[in-house]
């Protein structure tokens, strides 16, 4: 297997809340961040996803690689009307547009409060897994939050692994990002 160029920072032992949209985009993501030696601590908010039911589902899926790892894992609030009032107006839009950038910017707030009450001065997202996403822009929303590290988790064949593992684990892998307006089988 080839060397990538691209390197992780180093945790150095530091906690890091990782934000998980899921199981599947969770399993490559933890383990480069516990190879870069960091202490992963999982935070599953995540109200854009829907419905109910559909989050749930990524919940269990995430629990089974936290179970796997023996990690901590935080669940927030599901609180999809807050979401939905967070994007309103940009429902009409396009995949990867305005709504996406709002709904990062909506999870990655989530996150850091949930870092900054817990003490753990950083924090990342499996988000740059998915080779459906832009990292840059992740990566731009993340940078208006203090202790957001930018890693991106689709270097190194991280989507290609994740899927690979989980295969392995047979873990649940959605066809959809998460909410109603990306959801074409609710269309």
């Amino acid at each position: 297997m080839r060397k990538s160029k691209y390197e992780d920072p180093a945790g150095n032992g530091s906690r890091i809340l990782l934000h998980c949209c899921c199981g599947p985009c969770s399993t490559e993501s933890i383990i480069r961040l516990l190879d870069a030696n960091w202490k992963p601590v999982l935070f599953f908010g995540n109200s854009n996803i829907f419905p109910e039911e559909e989050n749930q589902k990524r919940w269990g899926e995430l629990m089974k690689v936290a179970k796997l790892h023996n990690l901590e894992v935080i669940r927030g609030q599901y609180d999809h009307q807050s979401w939905l009032d967070f994007i309103k107006g940009l429902e009409s839009c396009p995949e990867h547009g305005e709504r996406c950038l709002k709904c990062f910017e909506f999870n990655l707030r989530q996150a850091h409060d949930e870092a900054n009450a817990l003490g753990i001065e950083y924090f990342t997202t499996t988000l740059t897994v998915s080779r459906f996403k832009s990292s840059g822009d992740i990566f731009r929303t993340g940078a208006q939050f203090e202790g957001f590290v930018p890693i991106d988790f689709k270097k190194k064949d991280g989507f290609e692994q994740s899927v690979i593992l989980s295969r392995q684990m047979d873990l649940y892998r959605q066809q959809y990002c998460g909410c109603e307006f990306s959801d074409l089988t609710l269309k």
